[in-house]
C-alpha cells in the first residue's frame, strides 16, 4: 500500500503488507498438522489434544456433518465455552465447507431464535447444558434447524478428571440429564463412528467462514459475513505485528472466549496457523484458576480485556507468583488505564499492545507498536495492508484536519463481505470501499488513532458488546414503566457497566432490586443494569428523542468530581 505517517512508526521487521496466501482456515490447520503433527494444540484440565488429533477429528466430524445433510455454505450454530470440542467443531464445520455461526453461551431463548432464524441455522452444536437450560425450550420456534449435536464438558477430560467430574458437576448445574426423546446427537459418538473422510471441496478464500452476529450501525443484531480471506489475512496482520513470535514454539493462554471474534481470531486462529499451543479458560472471570494456569502452562502470549489484566494485577499474593513466561499480550474491546498496563508489565516483564478491533473487521485494525513508541489513550496505528481516515461527522466524505474530530474509517482485506441478508445496512457501513465504523476518532501528526466516543451508543464491559436498545425494549415492556433508557456509566473492574434510567407511570410504585430481577431471565446476565436511577423525566430532543449522551454526560461528570 502507499506510504502513510504511521509507517515509520512500525517495529523493524513488520511489513507494510502481509502477503494474503490465499488460503483457507482449513488449510491453514491442515499444514500446521503436516508440520508439527505432535505439538500440543489445545490444553485443557490436564488433557492434551494434539494438531494431529485436532485435524482428524475435525475431518470426522466434516464427514459426519455430510451425511447430515449439510452442503457448502450452509449454516451452523456453535453454542461452547472455550473447550477442545470447540476448536474441533469449529474446524469441522468449516472443513465441511459450512458457515460457522458462533453464539454466545450466555444468550436467553429470545436472543438465540433471533440469531438462528436470521441465519438459518440447520444444525447446531450445543453444550448439554446449554441444551437444557435454553435451547432445548425453544426448538420448536427454530424454523431452520434439523439437528443438534450435544457435548458434555466431561467429554475431553483425562482419567481421573472425566470420572471425578460428574459428582462435582451435578451439583453446580453443569452436569445434566438429557431426555432420550430429545432427539438429539452427541459429538463424541458422531467422530467415533465416522471415519476422517471429509468431502472434497473447491476451495475458494472468498468463501464465508463465519456470521458473526453484532448489532452493526443501527443497534440490530446483524451477522457480519467474514470470508476465509478476512479472518486468515487479519491471523497474519496480528502475527506480523508480534515480531518475536516463534511459529511452532509459542503457548497462548485462551481466555477470551472463541464465540467472540477477538478471541476467535487472536486465540484461535492465530494458534492454529502458526502451530501454538493454547491453554483453555472457559470461564474468565475465574481469576485464581486463570492465575494457576499461568503459573502452570507458562504461556508466552495472553490476548485479554483490559478487566482481565486488572483483576490478575489485583490478585491477592500476585506479587509472590512467577508470571515471567508472558512476553506479549494484546488489548482489545474496551480503554486500558495506564496504571493497569505498567503494573502488569512490571509484574510480566512483558509487554502490552493496546488496539483497536471490530467485528466487522475480522476483527483487528489498529495496535500500538509492541516494541516502539506507545502512546497514552491511542489505539495506535493500522496494521499492515490496513488504511484509516477521520472524516467528517456530517455527510462522511471530507477528511478533517489532523487533531479534529470525525468518524473513523477503516479499509483493508479483513474488511468483510456486508451484513446478512441486510443489503441495505451495508449500503451504510461499506461505502467506496471504506467501512464507516461509527466511533468517533482523532489522529495525530504521528498518524496514531485516538477513540473520543461512539456515533454508536454501543456499552462494553468487560469486554463484552452490549447495545442499550436491546435493553430498553425489555424495560418497555415492564407495565409500570413508562419511559426507559440504558446507558454505560464508568466502572472500575468492567471499564464500563449498564444503569438504567427509569420513568414510571402515573400511580406506579417500584425498587431497583425489583427492576433488575425483571431483566434477569429476560437479558443475558452481562447485560442485564447493575443500578436503576428514578426520574420523572429523560432528557429529549426537540422531536422526542431520548438524548441518551446526555445521560452518559451527566454519569460521567459525576464520576470526575
Amino acid at each position: 500500500m502507499e506510504s502513510r505517517s504511521w509507517h515509520r512508526f512500525y517495529t523493524e521487521g513488520i511489513p507494510l503488507d502481509v502477503i494474503d496466501e490465499g488460503l483457507t482456515l482449513p488449510e491453514l490447520l491442515d499444514r500446521t498438522a503436516a508440520r508439527w503433527p505432535d505439538r500440543t494444540a489445545t490444553l485443557f484440565e490436564g488433557g492434551r489434544l494434539t494438531y494431529r488429533e485436532l485435524k482428524d477429528g475435525a475431518d470426522r466430524l466434516a464427514t459426519a456433518l455430510v451425511d447430515l445433510g449439510i452442503r457448502p455454505g450452509d449454516r451452523v450454530a456453535i453454542q461452547l465455552p472455550n473447550l477442545p470440542q470447540t476448536v474441533i467443531a469449529y474446524y469441522g464445520v468449516l472443513r465441511a465447507g459450512a458457515v460457522a455461526v458462533m453464539t454466545n453461551p450466555m444468550y436467553v431463548a429470545r436472543e438465540i431464535e433471533h440469531q438462528f432464524n436470521d441465519a438459518g441455522v440447520k444444525v447446531a452444536i450445543v453444550l448439554d447444558a446449554f441444551w437444557v437450560k435454553t435451547v432445548r425450550g425453544v426448538r420448536p420456534e427454530l424454523k431452520t434447524l434439523q439437528h443438534v449435536i450435544l457435548t458434555r464438558l466431561v467429554d475431553w477430560l483425562p482419567f481421573p478428571k472425566n470420572y471425578l467430574f460428574p459428582i462435582v458437576g451435578k451439583k453446580t448445574g453443569l452436569v445434566v440429564d438429557v431426555d432420550p426423546a430429545d432427539r438429539t446427537l452427541w459429538l463424541k459418538d458422531l467422530l467415533a463412528r465416522h471415519p476422517a473422510n471429509p468431502p472434497t471441496i473447491d476451495w475458494d478464500p472468498e468463501m464465508l467462514a463465519n456470521l458473526q452476529y453484532t448489532g452493526g450501525t443501527t443497534g440490530v443484531s446483524k451477522g457480519a459475513m467474514l470470508t476465509h480471506r478476512n479472518l486468515a489475512v487479519n491471523v497474519a496482520q496480528t502475527a506480523a505485528w508480534f515480531t518475536g513470535m516463534v511459529p511452532g514454539g509459542e503457548v497462548g493462554l485462551a481466555a477470551l472466549p472463541f464465540f467472540h471474534v477477538f478471541g476467535l481470531t487472536v486465540c484461535m486462529n492465530l494458534s492454529v496457523a502458526y502451530g501454538a499451543s493454547q491453554v483453555l479458560v472457559p470461564n474468565p472471570r475465574d481469576i485464581p484458576k486463570l492465575v494457576s494456569l499461568i503459573a502452570k502452562y507458562r504461556p508466552t502470549l495472553f490476548p485479554a480485556v483490559p478487566a482481565m489484566f486488572n483483576a490478575i494485577n489485583q490478585f491477592p499474593g500476585i506479587e509472590k507468583l512467577d508470571i515471567s513466561s508472558i512476553k506479549g499480550c494484546f488489548s482489545g474491546s474496551a480503554p486500558l488505564p495506564v496504571e493497569v498496563l505498567e503494573r502488569f508489565e512490571r509484574l510480566t516483564g512483558g509487554k502490552i499492545t493496546e488496539g483497536f478491533g471490530m467485528t466487522e473487521s475480522s476483527p483487528v485494525t489498529h495496535a500500538n507498536p509492541l516494541y516502539g513508541v506507545r502512546k497514552t489513550g491511542s489505539i495506535g496505528v493500522p496494521l499492515p495492508s490496513t488504511d484509516a481516515k477521520v472524516v467528517d461527522l456530517e455527510e462522511g466524505t471530507r477528511e478533517v484536519p489532523v487533531g479534529e474530530d470525525g468518524e473513523l474509517l477503516l479499509r483493508g482485506p479483513q474488511v468483510m463481505k456486508g451484513y446478512w441478508q441486510s443489503d441495505d445496512e451495508t449500503a451504510i457501513t461499506i461505502r467506496d470501499g471504506w467501512l464507516y465504523t461509527g466511533d468517533i476518532a482523532k489522529v495525530d501528526e504521528d498518524g496514531y488513532f485516538y477513540i473520543v466516543g461512539r456515533k454508536k451508543d454501543m456499552i462494553i464491559a468487560g469486554g463484552y458488546n452490549i447495545y442499550p436498545r436491546e435493553i430498553d425494549e425489555i424495560l418497555y415492556e415492564n407495565p409500570k414503566i413508562l419511559e426507559a433508557a440504558a446507558v454505560g456509566v464508568p466502572d472500575p473492574r468492567r471499564g464500563e457497566t449498564v444503569k438504567a434510567f427509569v420513568v414510571l407511570r402515573p400511580g406506579e410504585t417500584a425498587t431497583a432490586d425489583e427492576i433488575i430481577e425483571y431483566c434477569k431471565g429476560r437479558l443475558a446476565p452481562y447485560t442485564v443494569p447493575r443500578s436503576v436511577e428514578f426520574r420523572t423525566d429523560l432528557p429529549k430532543s426537540t422531536i422526542g428523542k431520548v438524548l441518551r449522551r446526555v445521560l452518559r454526560d451527566e454519569e460521567l461528570a459525576k464520576a470526575k468530581g
